[in-house]
């Protein structure tokens, strides 16, 4: 069985940082894109960023300059620096995968069961 385990949210205040990790566990072939969403109280989940195995990231421009993704890959584990936070960045943020778990098998999606990240002003 394959799952994502994130970690390191919780409460700090305007202008500090934070740094979130996803670890993937299972019976894992291969990682392609890993991805950072996020959802806010009564809000859509909307993307952070994403990167993909070879290094190319992405990230939506609300959080562009403060928050930067990476991945190390020989630990399956995918990380967002979060700095310079704001009230605004406060929501449950969920980690996602686009992974196989075998050299011929299907492209899987797999989620995290998220992190609370709240930003106090």
């Amino acid at each position: 069985q394959v799952q994502l385990v994130e970690s390191g949210g919780g409460l700090v205040q305007a202008g500090g940082s934070l740094r979130l990790s996803c670890a993937a566990s299972g019976s894992i072939f291969s990682i392609y894109t890993m991805y950072w969403y996020r959802q806010a109280p009564g809000k859509q989940r909307e993307l952070v960023a994403d990167i993909t195995i070879g290094g190319t990231t992405n990230s939506a421009d609300s959080v562009k300059g403060r928050f930067t993704i990476s991945r190390d890959n020989a630990k399956n584990t995918v990380y967002l620096q979060m700095n310079s936070l704001k009230p605004e960045d406060t929501a449950v943020y969920y980690c996602n995968a686009d992974l196989t778990i075998s050299p011929r098998g299907a492209l899987l999606n797999i989620w995290g069961q998220g992190t609370q990240v709240t930003v106090s002003s």
